[in-house]
């Protein structure tokens, strides 16, 4: 999978979803950091990235509907430190489908997931 992680997710994720296999990038490292979320967005897209992001902006389903673009990870944590929220999201890589969310809308909580996906 081709991933890129906002600005609000730990910078060590990226390493461990590397080591899955998963090509992924950050928003830090193209120095997206405090852009607007247009912008990475359209970041995203123009690479064909999945996002994964804390941002509840990107969870407007009738702006993103699934099917419309390369897929988004959306992590709610009731405490969202670092370390949890960093596990939670390795968690979710190592033990879903992953690939499956391609074009989907995807929001995780502490014990959830929902996956919204094309409604074809």
């Amino acid at each position: 999978m081709t991933i890129k992680l906002d600005e609000n997710l730990p910078v060590t994720l990226a390493a461990r979803l590397r080591s899955f296999g998963h090509e992924t990038d950050t928003v830090r490292d193209e120095g997206l950091c405090g852009r607007d979320d247009d912008t990475v967005w359209q970041a995203a897209q123009r690479e064909g990235r999945f996002l994964v992001t804390q941002d509840l902006d990107f969870s407007d389903i009738r702006r993103f509907a699934p099917g419309t673009h390369f897929g988004i990870l959306l992590v709610r944590m009731q405490i969202p430190g670092l370390t949890a929220l960093e596990d939670r999201v390795v968690s979710l890589f190592e033990n879903e489908d992953v690939a499956s969310w391609s074009g989907c809308l995807v929001i995780a909580t502490d014990r959830k997931l929902r996956i919204r996906s094309n409604p074809e």
